[in-house]
């Protein structure tokens, strides 16, 4: 069990209120927004300093205690479920801005800071932060480099991983390192491109160095409403093909339509089309005004009913925030539903719509496509009732259904939800046993103990990709040097098993 040695060496770390063993407190850390598998937690903590970070890793290291680091709990694959009963150290209070340079174009912040705060921050300066997942308002910085998070401008200007320059990070030993560099490229092995988006399972990282950039000159939104899915999705091939790089392109179909417009962003889309378009370039305004006169043509040329451009500010931000909020509007039309996240090349997007559409009719459950069209990421929202027996499975299985699709058809299983649990046993559908073996013993050499966030990402040898749905509830397999033991979950002693 948690010894209570490690109990009051956690509270003289970081003070007493700052830790909660209470199951009835820890139960809102059982799981993050990936809500299929809920484990109880043995602890949580808030540090506030990386030193108190560093510290709470050697006391649960020396104590032979699973850990793990937790952001928001915005993340949509279980990467900070606490499968082991782990200690969660939550990063909610390290939310400072630590130093922002207008003038080199860079900013640090602690892991806790959340997203839009920073271009909220450094507006009235005229410069953003671009990466800009869907829940930009609510979700860190520090989760986003955990999971290299993109959003629906990561077509033009990348994903997390290309706006960090440096990071300092915990690692599971306890030792504290800093990666990267602030200014111009590293010396040396890339190690910041191994850390990001390694899901908390190689280090905590406790501050982080990104790059800022001034706003455009000039922006212009686009919808465009098509008839047909498969004319919509050749309009997005071509625009590429044609040179256009818009800096957004984002697609939904009917049903994702439907749901938006019963939230309170209703666009009005009209009823009778299968799929829009959301389309914005930017830069310099001559540049821009030649972009949508381009993207227009390509429209056109496919059919397009309507092509619309955002009249002003407002109208912009409705259209965008009926996108953004897609995801949890999805619940305006069924009780429950499972986002996925695959990748696929963009010239497969009809072929790809068309087999998920084959798929729902097959499993008998809808499925809304709301998707980065532009970089072939697609996030399919399979619709379930978990109070009917079996839908959740089913569910779950029609969603490994499509990861398979996307993989068959050249893609990958995560554009950036991740792995964490959700999709643990697709890494050997998509990768060889050879290169999770290599993948495997990258994090040894990083967590020799197996102690930080274990279990995650990489699946163990011989694991199927039925493995989640077939075994749902069972005693999770700790990975090699993993440590295996009793655990006090709110005072009641319990195995490494659900709780």
């Amino acid at each position: 069990m948690l010894p209570v040695t490690v109990i009051g060496e956690l509270q003289d770390i970081v003070g007493r209120d700052n830790v909660i063993i209470d199951s009835h407190r820890t139960m809102a850390y059982e799981c993050d927004a990936y809500v299929a598998e809920k484990f109880m937690p043995s602890a949580v903590i808030f540090p506030e300093t990386t030193e108190q970070v560093a510290a709470a890793v050697r006391c649960l290291g020396k104590a032979g205690v699973p850990f793990l680091p937790r952001g928001a709990g915005t993340g949509l694959s279980g990467g900070a479920t606490p499968l082991n009963h782990e200690v969660v150290i939550s990063l909610a209070k390290m939310d400072k801005l630590l130093d922002i340079d207008y003038e080199n174009r860079r900013a640090t912040v602690q892991p806790g800071f959340v997203n839009l705060r920073l271009t909220k921050h450094m507006a009235a300066q005229g410069y953003y932060y671009a990466p800009d997942p869907s829940s930009q308002s609510v979700c860190t910085i520090g989760g986003n480099f955990a999971e290299n998070s993109g959003g629906s401008h990561c077509l033009k200007y990348g994903v997390t991983t290309n706006h960090v320059v440096a990071a300092e990070v915990v690692l599971p030993s306890g030792d504290v390192v800093t990666v990267g560099e602030a200014y111009g490229d590293a010396v040396g092995y890339d190690l910041l491109g191994v850390l990001v988006g390694s899901e908390g399972t190689l280090g905590i990282t406790t501050a982080i160095t990104v790059k800022i950039l001034p706003r455009p000159e000039a922006v212009k939104t686009i919808l465009a409403y098509f008839d047909h899915v498969d004319e919509a999705s050749q309009t997005v091939s071509d625009i590429i093909s044609n040179g256009i790089v818009p800096a957004a392109c984002e697609m939904m179909d009917q049903l994702a339509m439907q749901a938006v417009d019963k939230s309170m962003y209703h666009v009005g889309y009209p009823e009778d089309i299968e799929a829009v378009l959301l389309l914005e370039v930017d830069g310099l305004a001559a540049s821009v005004e030649d972009s949508v006169q381009r993207v227009s043509a390509v429209c056109a040329q496919n059919h397009v009913r309507a092509f619309r451009t955002a009249h002003d500010d407002t109208e912009r931000a409705l259209w965008w925030n009926s996108r953004k909020m897609a995801f949890p509007a999805i619940g305006q039309i069924s009780p429950d539903y499972l986002v996925q996240d695959g990748v696929i090349p963009r010239t497969k997007l009809s072929a790809v719509l068309k087999r998920v559409g084959e798929l729902s009719a097959e499993f008998g459950l809808r499925v809304a496509n709301v998707f980065h069209a532009g970089d072939g990421n697609l996030h399919p929202l399979i619709c379930y009732d978990a109070r009917i027996p079996g839908q959740l499975q089913q569910a779950m299985s029609l969603g490994q259904r499509i990861l398979e699709v996307c993989v068959d058809m050249g893609g990958s299983i995560t554009g950036e939800h991740g792995v964490g649990i959700e999709k643990i046993g697709h890494m050997a559908y998509m990768f060889s046993g050879a290169d999770l073996e290599a993948q495997q013993g990258l994090r040894q050499v990083f967590n020799p103990e197996g102690l930080c966030n274990a279990g995650k990402v990489i699946p163990l040898p011989g694991a199927c990709v039925e493995s989640r749905t077939q075994t749902k509830g069972r005693p999770p397999v700790l990975q090699s040097g993993e440590t295996e033991g009793m655990v006090a979950v709110g005072g009641e002693t319990v195995g490494p098993g659900p709780a």
